[in-house]
């Protein structure tokens, strides 16, 4: 059985030079993650150990408990990781000095491509393996500011509002979205049935058809004079005359 060891005085005691607190360094905890990473990549969560990743990370076993608490933590913070740099990277390409569909396609290739990367598939099916004992597969699309849903969620919010888009759900319409984008790629690199991530090519054009679909539903139309507000009821569009 594993044992946590007291750290250093050098890594946890107070300094008046003015040294992050136990901790509370940003790039020793970095060093510990990426190590960790290579562990889990590896050998999987079972059989990693807190031995294997403080080897890994090059860092006493003393360090490493006082940044994370045991290998569950440790692998929580993995996927918490991976979920804003997958955001943050996608949240880049919604730009307002772009059109929507410009925009959505933008977001959608760089979220399909980071979600079929071979480490995404292997981190996602390591969390539905251990999904039982630690409920961590919620985390990544959770309700927190900064997962992809709620980062699109708000970007329409910003488009309906500007009267670009019509949208009654716009969190139903980002997860229709994020699902658009990934069809036929994401269920199958889980399952096995695509061993190696597609070319950005047929990423290109999955994308392309989803936000075509997509504004198909959603976009509002002005043609012929008359203004068409998308989705359309069974009655045919609503002309400009009819508003108000």
């Amino acid at each position: 059985m594993e044992t946590k060891l007291t750290a250093t005085c050098e890594e946890t005691c107070p300094s008046p030079t003015g040294r992050r607190a136990a901790g509370a360094d940003p790039v020793k905890r970095e060093q510990i993650l990426d190590g960790a990473k290579r562990v889990f990549m590896e050998q999987g969560f079972d059989a990693a150990s807190m031995n294997d990743i403080t080897r890994a990370a090059g860092v006493s076993k003393g360090t490493i408990y006082v940044y994370f608490e045991n290998k569950e933590d440790l692998f929580g913070e993995l996927i918490q990781r991976e979920r804003l740099r997958i955001t943050e990277s996608a949240r880049g390409a919604l730009k307002d000095d772009l059109t929507v569909a410009e925009a959505l396609h933008d977001f959608g290739v760089l979220f399909a491509t980071h979600l079929s990367a071979d480490y995404t598939i292997k981190a996602m099916r390591m969390v539905i393996a251990v999904n039982q004992r630690m409920p961590l597969a919620c985390q990544f699309l959770s309700a927190s500011p900064m997962n992809p849903v709620s980062v699109l969620k708000t970007y329409l919010d910003r488009q309906v509002a500007d009267g670009r888009l019509v949208i009654d759900d716009t969190e139903l319409a980002s997860r229709q979205f994020l699902e658009l984008a990934t069809a036929g790629i994401f269920k199958h690199r889980l399952f096995g049935s695509m061993e190696t991530p597609p070319p950005p090519s047929e990423v290109e054009r999955i994308v392309a058809s989803g936000t075509k679909i997509f504004l198909a539903a959603y976009e509002r139309r002005v043609s012929e004079g008359h203004l068409s507000l998308q989705p359309r009821d069974s009655e045919g569009p609503v002309s400009a005359g009819q508003i108000g």
